[in-house]
């Protein structure tokens, strides 16, 4: 497995096994575990997953050496704030049966961010988590933390696939010290990526599959990637991308598939502030 290190010297693997959407407890733990099992030491979740517990009962049974695993989980809209982001903090260290996070990320740049900013600075330099960061904030709102705050954040996970590359978004990320990690590298198979043609001429040119040159893509442009499969042979397969290389004609032609729009929906637009407010997560 391949490593980035990341602006405070700690090293991540560049490649891990999300569990967003796995709500099937049984099923988020036997595939955690065979995951664990199959190479990857990152695992990422949410505690708006719902499956911290899961993921913790297959690190538990995995038996792999805790130092071995890099483990992500993020902190929801509704426990934004100092005092409830320790809170937070604690029910999913609690849920995971760790000890420690390797990072912890404020999923969505809405609440008391600041607040809660500053409560995962206290847990950094008290060795409770080994690096913090953010998810899904814009360029101004990561440069509104760094310049306001301590620490900086080591990381901002973002929507990043083929058809919503964030060139830019990782350019100024790159200038400023802070590794890019996309969460949907698939795009949840959004715009028939599944069956893209020239992304399918790629794969049949090194005999793999389309997951597969998405995913090595990503990783010649220096992004973690996370990506998340129920299918254990998919699980497999996700891992075997470290024994090819795509060519710089390849890059350039993947990069024309670029539409520079979100797949899924934009952090700007009010009613989604609204929408996520609203959900109520029983914690």
């Amino acid at each position: 497995m391949k490593n980035i290190k990341l602006n405070n010297g700690i090293e991540m693997p560049i490649l891990g096994y999300g569990v967003f959407q796995i709500t099937d407890l049984n099923e988020c733990e036997n595939n955690v575990l065979y995951a664990i099992e199959s190479g990857y030491r990152l695992i990422d979740t949410a505690a708006s997953y719902m499956n911290e517990t899961a993921v913790g009962n297959a690190i538990k049974k995995s038996g792999v050496s805790r130092k071995e695993l890099f483990i992500t989980t993020k902190l929801w809209v509704q426990d934004t704030g100092y005092e409830k982001t320790l809170k937070s903090f604690e029910k999913s260290l609690n849920k995971l049966q760790i000890d420690y996070l390797d990072l912890y990320l404020i999923h969505q740049p809405y609440g008391d961010v600041h607040g809660s900013w500053r409560a995962m600075e206290k847990l950094y330099k008290e060795g409770m988590v080994k690096a913090i960061g953010v998810s899904n904030f814009q360029p101004y709102r990561v440069m509104d933390i760094i310049m306001f705050n301590e620490v900086a954040p080591s990381v901002n996970q973002v929507e990043t696939h083929p058809f919503n590359q964030q060139i830019n978004e990782q350019k100024f990320l790159i200038e400023n010290g802070i590794q890019i990690e996309s969460w949907g590298p698939f795009a949840e198979g959004k715009n028939n990526l599944f069956s893209n043609e020239l992304l399918k001429n790629i794969g049949d040119k090194y005999s793999k599959s389309i997951a597969q040159v998405v995913l090595r893509w990503l990783i010649q442009r220096r992004i973690v990637a996370i990506p998340k499969s129920g299918k254990k042979e998919r699980i497999k397969e996700n891992l075997d991308v470290f024994n090819f290389e795509l060519s710089d004609n390849d890059m350039k032609a993947i990069s024309t598939l670029d539409t520079r729009t979100s797949s899924f929906f934009d952090h700007q637009n009010p009613e989604i502030v609204k929408w996520m407010r609203s959900r109520t997560l029983d914690l």
